[in-house]
């Protein structure tokens, strides 16, 4: 996600400085002519200071799924509205979940965490809550077709949305004009809300690949995704269709 902000951004025209424990090398295919890069680390501070210095908004897509960083995620986060309030940052946004807060998954609760950081920051804040990308669902049918079965949890709908399109929101909250309320929050979703199955099925069509099988999905996320707590029928904010995403990719399949 983090790469698709740079992108957009460089090609808007502004300055864009990249914030990384690792920052990749100038022959990397991931490394954007233009961009600054900083090495620098929200779980004990270092590089901060210098890599936001002279930075007006901070566009915050850090992840921490597993182990360590999922449970410094929040704190990582206050570490970095610290730093950037301390260098002069007028605006912060985050990329978080949608609903969140309603699920008791573990990587889930550490995003409900780290939005309530945001909304008690000193900065300007602007929470972009997102469905699941196009990018999930895919990983998932790739992972099952390594044995020819394209695993479908039962009772699952998606409303699935574009990296890009996800980028683009970000950018649009972060360059926007400031606003009257101090913390906000906002919530996009895809184009289209359709059940797992279906999404399997396009999948199938544009790969060739394995037989869809229905499997439970147990635990908070199962409860998750049959409640539709992903879902946001009224806020279909992307226009890159599961369909047209997929087919930009094919030959990568």
């Amino acid at each position: 996600m983090g790469r698709e902000v740079v992108r957009l951004a460089l090609d808007a025209g502004l300055g864009v400085t990249v914030l990384s424990r690792r920052p990749p090398s100038g022959t990397s295919s991931v490394h954007y002519d233009g961009a600054r890069y900083f090495q620098a680390d929200v779980t004990t501070g270092a590089g901060l200071p210098e890599a936001l210095h002279g930075a007006d908004v901070v566009i915050d897509c850090l992840e921490g799924q597993f182990g360590k960083a999922r449970k410094n995620f929040a704190d990582g986060g206050a570490r970095l509205l610290a730093a950037a309030a301390g260098a002069g940052v007028r605006k912060a946004v985050l990329l978080s979940i949608i609903n969140c807060e309603q699920s008791n998954a573990a990587f889930y609760v550490s995003k409900a965490d780290k939005e309530r950081v945001y909304a008690n920051s000193a900065l300007e804040t602007v929470v972009v809550r997102a469905t699941q990308f196009h990018s999930l669902v895919t990983a998932v049918f790739q992972a099952g077709a390594k044995v020819r079965l394209i695993p479908v949890f039962k009772g699952a709908r998606f409303q699935t949305i574009s990296p890009a399109d996800v980028a683009f929101e970000l950018l649009a909250e972060a360059v926007g004009e400031p606003s009257t309320e101090r913390h906000r929050t906002r919530t996009i979703g895809g184009p289209d809300i359709r059940t797992m199955r279906e999404l399997a099925e396009i999948w199938r069509k544009t790969t060739g690949h394995g037989r869809i099988v229905e499997v439970p999905l147990p635990g908070a996320m199962g409860k998750y995704l049959r409640s539709g707590l992903n879902l946001v029928p009224s806020q279909r904010t992307g226009t890159d269709t599961f369909e047209s995403w997929l087919a930009k990719r094919e030959d990568s399949l």
